[in-house]
């Protein structure tokens, strides 16, 4: 097992019970208490966690909106498609990230990718910026993105969502309409190969659409229960999306769609 498959398992059995003990992570992970307490150590550094004498706690910033968010609907596989889209996502680059559960874990990954800290210009004796941008309009990342000192976090304002964490309407638009984003990484609510992607509320449809428009790249991460869905509001057409990053359950006829629409099917 990897470090970054370890430290994405303690982070998952620290967030289900709030607190660890190195003997238990140990045994649940087949490793020595040396190893884990070295993760926890490192953990903590980038306040992903919250060191005690035999373990860890959960950093309360980070965790309690999350948490809450937290579903655990095709939870392995939201978390392979974000360990996934974190991988291609380059140091530097300005993120852009809608509210979802898929988006949320995608969050996490990104943040467990880039907590080495922040990137350097080659020979600079100075740091050249932060490892990564996030723009957001989702509280719940923001929270959990904003204790992280090698990402920048950028939240568009707006008004609260209380369902969703998501901030909408003019103030969301102004920002957004100020910003340039190397990638948008979108979650939507269905994929249809005729009318696009989509969303259950139009203001938030119309806020993710504005974040398409706002970027060079444009990926959807979805699970494939959400592929032939329609849902109220359309966010674009199939042909403003890149990349769509999806569970292996995707019907084979639905992928041969998307992918004669233009739009690259990754797998995971």
């Amino acid at each position: 097992m990897s470090k970054h498959e370890r430290w994405n398992t303690l982070l998952e059995l620290l967030a289900a019970s709030g607190k660890l003990e190195v003997e238990e992570a140990a045994t649940a992970l087949d490793v020595s208490a040396a190893t884990i307490r070295r993760d926890l150590d490192e953990l903590a550094e980038q306040q992903l966690l919250v060191r005690t004498r035999g373990g860890a706690v959960v950093h309360g910033v980070s965790y309690e909106l999350p948490l809450r968010y937290k579903s655990t609907r095709h939870a392995p596989e939201k978390r392979r498609i974000a360990e996934a889209v974190a991988d291609l996502v380059a140091p530097g680059e300005v993120v852009g990230l809608n509210g979802g559960t898929t988006t949320t874990e995608v969050a996490r990954a990104l943040a467990l990718r880039f907590a080495s800290g922040r990137t350097e210009a080659p020979g600079a004796a100075v740091p050249a910026g932060p490892a990564l941008t996030v723009v957001t309009n989702a509280l719940n990342i923001a929270g959990e993105l904003a204790v992280r000192p090698q990402i920048k976090i950028v939240t568009t304002g707006g008004v609260a969502r209380p369902q969703t964490y998501e901030l909408v309407g003019p103030l969301t638009v102004g920002v957004l309409n100020e910003v340039v984003l190397d990638v948008v990484i979108l979650g939507v609510d269905g994929v249809d190969p005729e009318l696009g992607v989509m969303a259950h509320q139009e203001d938030e449809a119309s806020i993710s659409r504005l974040f398409a428009e706002r970027a060079s790249r444009v990926v959807v991460v979805t699970d494939s229960s959400k592929m032939g869905r329609r849902a109220f509001a359309r966010i674009c057409g199939l042909d403003r999306i890149d990349l769509l990053v999806t569970d292996t359950d995707i019907a084979p006829e639905t992928a041969l769609q998307l992918t004669e629409a233009g739009v690259e099917v990754l797998t995971v």
